[in-house]
């Protein structure tokens, strides 16, 4: 069967960005879109992965082929990392022909993710171990919870309507300010310090500190250093939501809180 270079090229840059996509890191990627290529038998096979787009290259029957995939979201998805890592494995032992692997591209692009409850659900349930973690009570385990659920209702229905990922951030920060406030004010809590850090924590871009590590010392100081500034903006997008939650709430109840 005579290869379609064209259509592996896209298959393989569509399963790169579905990994950068949903937080794989930069050598990551590149290697399984390497791995792919060479599964189908091409020569020099090569890939150059930023944060933002992904580069990819090969030649096959006196012809180089060339692509750009530009990448516009990144989340974390773990599920589909695994997935994607293990259908670019199977490829050569299971002789999986590009229509195939297109179609399994298909699937795991569409499939299943949890439901919104079990996410509230455990985004509560995060709050609700950060807050022993960090020393607090019951009271304020039960307040982050609350607030923890808030932030990931917050932060879902803005990914629906595709608002910019910093201006997400900022949101469910001042609701998580607002809200911890409010259950310290009814006293379901009373350290209002050990309630906003339990339940922000849910927002703190773990995903995007690691992979700037990881990717600087593997060389991708490029990647590292984007990732970098990005973690350093959710930060600062943190800080803000927070910060101006508790001078609205100060300015209204009158003194410290």
């Amino acid at each position: 069967m005579t290869l379609d270079a064209n259509r592996l090229l896209k298959a393989a840059s569509v399963a790169g960005r579905m990994l950068l996509e949903s937080g794989a890191e930069t050598y990551r990627v590149e290697e399984t879109i390497i791995r792919i290529c060479n599964a189908y038998g091409v020569q020099h096979a090569s890939s150059f992965v930023m944060p933002t787009g992904i580069m990819t290259s090969f030649f096959y029957e006196n012809r180089n082929y060339a692509r750009v995939e530009r990448v516009y979201e990144r989340g974390t998805d773990l599920n589909k990392i695994h997935l994607i890592n293990d259908l670019s494995r199977r490829i050569g032992d299971e002789k999986i022909s590009v229509r195939d692997l297109e179609a399994e591209l298909t699937l795991i692009k569409n499939g299943q993710r949890y439901s919104e409850l079990l996410i509230w659900l455990f985004s509560g349930l995060s709050a609700f171990g950060f807050a022993f973690f960090f020393g607090g009570g019951l009271g304020e385990a039960f307040s982050s919870f609350l607030v923890g659920m808030a932030i990931k209702t917050v932060s879902l229905k803005m990914e629906t309507l595709q608002i910019n990922t910093f201006f997400n951030i900022v949101v469910s920060s001042v609701v998580a300010g607002f809200l911890s406030v409010f259950t310290v004010w009814i006293e379901i809590g009373s350290n209002l310090d050990i309630i906003i850090i339990s339940s922000i924590m849910l927002l703190v871009p773990g995903i995007a500190i690691t992979n700037a590590i990881r990717d600087t010392v593997a060389g991708d100081l490029v990647s590292g250093l984007t990732r970098a500034c990005e973690a350093f903006l959710v930060a600062v997008a943190i800080a803000l939501g927070v910060g101006f939650a508790l001078s609205m709430c100060m300015s209204w109840i009158g003194g410290a809180l």
